[in-house]
């Protein structure tokens, strides 16, 4: 039987007594209702998946007794990073949840000309942590023990100037110069870039193509937000990464 994984942000070790953060008691001992002497397996992205038994469970909290580790080798040889302009509501979840499924090492949000979402502040602090629980909760269920990158949310141009310099930089184009078939293995990261449910606009393009960001080809149907970068991630990964 597949034990459940949980994610804790905290240093785990063989032979180390835990106390779990509510949200990972909450889900293992009032969700799934596991007792003392069950086990479970903890993960805090450093690589390894970490068994673990139950210890104590009380209402002051839930103990785990950590047992081995174990190295979790299933990263992507390919680095991609998901530069994505920001969406509404359960599109972005959607999208950061299947991209971290399909092995994303970073996801980088944008604000758009044509982004509809309005963030600033206390709004965003808290968007980005709901960013961020939805990453780690798509690496419990795909197995991951590595979290992709969340890179903060930044108007465009000032995330693509932060991008590596030497990564292959690509966003969906029906005229675009480059079609997958003809794409040569990357010698580094690559970069797909998406625009928001209005697509990018052509200042948008502009400040693309300044960042060195060239035109990819793919199908002739055009695809929604939340469709495009998922096609193109799973693409690239059958071409070049592990799919």
């Amino acid at each position: 039987m597949r034990l459940t994984r949980v994610f804790v942000d905290q240093p785990l070790a063989p032979g180390a007594r835990v106390t779990l953060p509510e949200s990972a008691a909450t889900h293992l001992v009032r969700v799934l209702r596991l007792r003392e002497g069950e086990a479970c397996v903890l993960f805090n992205g450093d690589g390894h998946d970490y068994d673990a038994t139950l210890a104590t469970v009380t209402k002051r909290g839930v103990d785990v007794e950590v047992g081995g580790l174990r190295v979790v080798d299933n990263e992507s040889p390919l680095r991609i990073v998901l530069l994505q302009g920001i969406a509404r509501g359960e599109k972005m979840d959607l999208i950061l949840q299947k991209a971290t499924e399909l092995g994303v090492s970073a996801i980088a949000p944008v604000f758009a000309d044509r982004t509809e979402v309005r963030l600033d502040g206390e709004r965003l602090d808290k968007r980005m942590a709901h960013w961020r629980s939805v990453v780690t909760s798509a690496c419990e269920q795909s197995g991951r023990a590595r979290i992709p990158e969340l890179m903060p949310a930044r108007g465009l141009g000032e995330a693509a100037a932060a991008l590596d310099a030497d990564a292959l930089k690509l966003t969906l184009d029906p005229q675009g110069e480059h079609r997958f078939e003809t794409l040569s293995r990357p010698q580094g990261a690559v970069v797909i870039g998406i625009g928001p449910e209005g697509g990018w606009s052509a200042k948008d393009r502009e400040l693309l193509a300044q960042h060195c960001f060239t035109g990819l080809r793919l199908g002739p149907r055009v695809l929604r937000t939340e469709t495009a970068g998922l096609a193109a991630i799973a693409a690239m990964q059958a071409r070049f990464g592990d799919l």
